[in-house]
């Protein structure tokens, strides 16, 4: 008896033994249900091909004595679809990794996933504030972002993405500078086709900004209002007018689409929530993001939560897709003994990437070559070589941010800040050149 994490290597294994059979009947889609049970879904034109049902039939009999509940009866495991191109076209999936041919569907829960590679926009830099553990300091130093960008003459919009555990907009706004509406508002009166009516009253200015403009779209308005009832709906489906199916992950595409029209930003900062969770996976993976900043402290539970997000970015085969726009943020680096603590940071990042997302290049071939994207542990402009932000009593509370960054001097911000805040600039000014 097998679980849950021998399925997708008993398949390969089984599939992989009649590679050059399933050639032939390419393209096969691996359909993983919501309980982890296993089918195969075959074109059609298959049936009354007494050679390629003989196959099928062999493989559904080993698939069966493989995977045990994982499986189906051997009569079962075969379905058959008219329209493969439809199907395939319209399924979230990923090749199975040596069997020419063969994607696997891996139906969830959730309606968003990590096992997408959508391409940045092509507009402005969207830049995703991304943590695995929270108390990292994460929204703190995108409150930092937002005033060194305004700084610089950039107009910064700023979204407040951590629905379930929003505050980034009392760190850049005063109670009397917050808007009426927020994010979870417009998701759910988007939902009755009432968004546009919300939408310009969930837009602050915050006074933070002198030499440019810093917009503010938070989690929610001034006044809550039924936030937890309202949050119970904001993961909904939307059916349109024709009768398709919008996912709330592109409902909110629209509104980020949206924004940007209205406000014309020069780059967007979007504060994601921590951990693998479906806002996060909308952040990191379905918003167009140009850059995802990684914020870690050196732990065990830090690198072994980005293993696995990383693996399964490899696993997954969207890992070529995602991996040039990470770079990782040491945050928190600890004034006794920085240099130790940053050390001992970047082997550990280092390790994570070379181990799950650099390529691995073969004996006798340099780095360097056009096929292979890898990085030595001291390439400072390697996405393992963290930006680094230092501990300081007086940025850790979220309570006095905006009374620190209206009264604190740009040497105590470079003191924390520095080195992220050049990192940053450098990436955006980098982007900015290529569009």
């Amino acid at each position: 008896m097998i679980t849950f994490d021998e399925i997708i290597p008993g398949v390969t294994d089984i599939l992989k033994e009649y590679s050059k059979e399933l050639d032939q009947m390419a393209p096969i889609l691996v359909n993983r249900d919501l309980n982890g049970r296993v089918r195969l879904i075959i074109k059609d034109d298959i049936r009354g091909n007494s050679h390629a049902e003989g196959v099928l039939d062999k493989i559904s009999k080993a698939l069966h004595q493989r995977l045990g509940a994982h499986g189906f009866p051997p009569e079962r495991i075969v379905l058959f679809e008219t329209d493969m191109q439809t199907v395939l076209a319209e399924t979230p999936c990923f090749p199975l990794d040596g069997v020419e041919g063969v994607s696997v569907a891996d139906r969830l829960v959730t309606e968003s996933n990590w096992s997408k590679g959508i391409a940045p926009t092509e507009t402005v830099p969207r830049i995703v504030f991304f943590s695995i553990k929270g108390g990292v300091g994460r929204s703190t130093s995108l409150a930092a972002a937002a005033w060194a960008l305004a700084e610089s003459g950039k107009r910064v919009l700023v979204l407040d993405m951590d629905l379930e555990s929003p505050g980034l907009s009392s760190s850049l706004l005063p109670q009397d500078r917050r808007p009426k509406f927020g994010i979870t508002d417009w998701l759910v009166e988007d939902l009755v086709d009432n968004g546009d009516r919300v939408i310009s009253d969930m837009i602050a200015t915050s006074p933070l900004s002198r030499n440019g403009d810093i917009y503010v779209v938070p989690a929610h308005g001034a006044d809550p209002g039924e936030y937890i009832a309202k949050l119970g709906r904001v993961w909904m489906p939307k059916v349109n007018a024709e009768g398709r199916r919008i996912l709330w992950v592109q409902r909110l595409q629209g509104l980020l689409n949206a924004l940007e029209d209205r406000l014309k930003p020069d780059v967007i900062l979007l504060d994601s929530r921590a951990g693998i969770d479906e806002v996060a996976s909308a952040c990191v993976t379905d918003l167009g993001a140009s850059s995802v900043l990684l914020f870690a402290l050196d732990g065990d539970q830090t690198w072994s939560g980005y293993r696995i997000l990383f693996r399964h970015w490899r696993q997954s085969g969207v890992v070529r897709d995602i991996r040039e726009r990470l770079q990782v943020v040491g945050a928190m680096i600890p004034d006794v003994d920085a240099a130790g603590y940053y050390a001992d940071l970047l082997e550990s990042s280092w390790n994570a990437f070379s181990e799950e997302l650099y390529d691995e290049i073969p004996a006798g071939l340099s780095a360097n070559g056009e096929d292979y994207w890898n990085f030595d542990q001291a390439d400072e402009a390697a996405p393992h070589y963290p930006w680094s932000i230092r501990w300081n009593r007086g940025f850790s509370a979220m309570r006095s941010l905006h009374n620190r960054f209206d009264t604190v001097d740009a040497e105590q911000v470079n003191y924390v800040f520095g080195d992220f805040l050049t990192g940053l600039a450098a990436s955006v000014q980098n982007e900015e050149d290529e569009r």
